[in-house]
């Protein structure tokens, strides 16, 4: 076995803070990617619940006028069936 001084173990424990130093870097840039993707993310989900909420208008207004255009139609097929002077 080959032997092992302190030279060797500095020179490696050097090399080792160096890549863990990098990692680091790498991951404070991954760790701010992720935040603007969940800020894309959150912004996407208040612009789907926008949508749904127009879009819950626009079923009501429809039901609104739904119903008004079958009161419409009774009371022209009602009037089929009255006397006119």
């Amino acid at each position: 076995m080959a032997d092992v001084d302190g030279d060797l173990l500095y020179e490696l424990l050097k090399r080792m803070q160096s890549d863990i130093a990098s990692l680091k870097f790498e991951m404070a840039g991954t760790k701010t990617e992720m935040i603007n993707m969940r800020g894309v993310m959150v912004s996407m989900q208040q612009d789907v619940h926008q949508i749904y909420m127009r879009l819950d208008r626009v079923d009501q207004r429809l039901d609104r006028i739904d119903n008004r255009l079958e009161l419409r139609e009774l009371a022209e097929a009602q009037a089929k069936f009255e006397p006119h002077p």
